[in-house]
Order: C-alpha cells, then structure tokens, then sequence
C-alpha cells in the first residue's frame, strides 16, 4: 500500500527542531514497540547528529514481549540506552531520570570539574505523530502539561517543560519524513494511526492488517470476532461486521465501520499484544 504524508507544518517543525537541538544536551526519543522500525524516522540520526540519545519503546504493553526484547537488543548494539514501558504509567517514566543520567554522565563531570553544581540536563523529547510522547511528558512530569489525542498532529509548537532541578525537557510536534523508502513503512505507520486516516483507502488497510494476523496472530481472528474457517480477508470482515452489528439502514453491512472498529481495536491493545515487524 503507497502512503505518504508530510504536511507543510512538519516541514517548519523540522527547522525548528534543528535549531533547538543545538541547546540539548540528549534526545529522549520515543518509538512505537509495536513497529520499532517503521516508526523511526530516519532524519532523526542527521538531526540529532552526537548527541546522547535515550530510545523509548514505548507501548510496550501492546507489544509481542518476544519482540521487543529483540528490538531492545537491535538498539543497544547500535549503542542507544534503551527502556521499555507504557507511558502511562508514572512509575515506568520515572526511569528516565536515571537514563538521562547515565548517558549525559560525562557532562555532568565535566559541569562539576568547572564547578558548576546542579545545572539542569537539557533534553528533547522527539518521535514521530501519535506515539505518545505528550502522555509519556505528562506521566514524568505529574501532571497535564502537554495536549494529548489519539491521532497525529495534536502537539504543534515546541514547550519547555521543567522537570525537577535535574531536567528540562523540550517537547517538539511529531514529524514524519517526505518520502518512505519502503511501502510497507507508510502501511505499519498507517496500522498504528500515526498517517491521518482521512488520507487513507480504509478498507485496503483492513484487509491488508487481516492478512497479517491470518499468517502471524490467526488465534486474535477466533477468539476476538469467533471467526473460524474463514480464509478470505473481505469475508472475513464482512463477518466481523455482522459480530458487531455494523450495519447501515436498511440492513446492508457497513463495511467501512468494520474496518475502522478492527483498527481502532488494534490500535487500543484490544486485540492483545501484537507487533507488526522483527529487526
């Protein structure tokens, strides 16, 4: 499936964030565990350059634990400090203090040798739309400070959020990049929510996370929507829109419903742990 999406706000976003990285000392940079490839955006690694990095699966609940523990280890041997967690959790975000720590170490001995006691880290949070960085700010910080939605595009502007004596952070809008390389990185982008569904051929998306859940989570199929002996992937959501009632006047299945509740369930973590790609 061909997707691309780059609104022009992304394209001054970009500019900005490359303007503000200058005055970080790290970048807390958030992935989605459920496609910890797809959704890392390539222009992140020139943007960021060598400065410290901090990766984030995040939704690591909603996740293959299998998975993401392969992940984890794919990053790590690129020498990234990785974390796994459910942002909203307060509890699992509080660990980042101690990674940002850990990974800016050098700069906090060298503040402390020039005798410069407790000058806060500054850290960018970064990720591409919908996942999750304003959760994951407002469970670190205690409380709502940045705008949260489950769709992309709700953080627009760039907000500096004091943390404790310790950190600063910056919160930055989610950017994609012009052109994906690959179509099956707009298609995983696309299964997560972070392209805007308005853009998309919704049913063609349904059919094609069907396909992927007969050859890879086919017991979802049966124990979600009791569908059995079904191998077709549009007989198989014209059955999921009778289990769920998705009909129009008339009595005419309504299709469209049907592709956007199996989305919606996935996106979720209804349908269980799931993860759409391996390293």
């Amino acid at each position: 499936m061909d997707i691309n999406w780059y609104p022009g706000h992304m394209t001054s976003a970009r500019r900005k964030m490359q303007e503000d990285i200058k005055l970080c000392d790290v970048v807390i940079e958030l992935l989605d565990a459920r496609i910890p490839g797809s959704s890392k955006n390539p222009d992140m690694d020139n943007l960021i350059g060598n400065k410290k990095r901090v990766i984030i699966l995040n939704k690591a609940d909603m996740a293959d634990p299998a998975k993401t523990e392969l992940w984890k280890k794919y990053y790590e041997a690129k020498g990234a400090y990785v974390l796994t967690m459910d942002s909203r959790v307060r509890k699992q975000t509080l660990k980042v203090t101690n990674a940002v720590k850990i990974v800016c170490k050098e700069k906090i001995e060298r503040d402390r040798s020039r005798g410069i006691m407790n000058r806060p880290i500054k850290a960018m949070v970064a990720g591409i739309p919908n996942v999750g960085k304003s959760t994951f700010i407002n469970s670190f910080v205690g409380k709502a400070t940045a705008k949260t939605g489950n769709k992309p595009g709700v953080t627009r502007g760039n907000q500096w959020i004091r943390i404790s004596k310790d950190i600063n952070l910056l919160d930055t809008p989610g950017i994609l990049w012009p052109k994906f390389e690959d179509e099956q990185i707009g298609t995983n982008l696309a299964f997560i929510g972070s392209i805007n569904d308005n853009i998309i051929e919704m049913q063609q998306l349904a059919v094609e996370f069907i396909d992927y859940l007969k050859d890879n989570y086919c017991k979802v199929l049966s124990e979600r929507y009791m569908i059995e002996d079904v191998d077709d992937s549009y007989q198989i959501l014209e059955k999921i829109a009778e289990n769920k009632n998705c009909v129009k006047k008339g009595g005419e299945l309504d299709i469209d419903k049907a592709c956007r509740s199996i989305l919606d369930d996935f996106r979720s973590g209804k349908l269980g742990k799931i993860s759409l790609e391996t390293p």
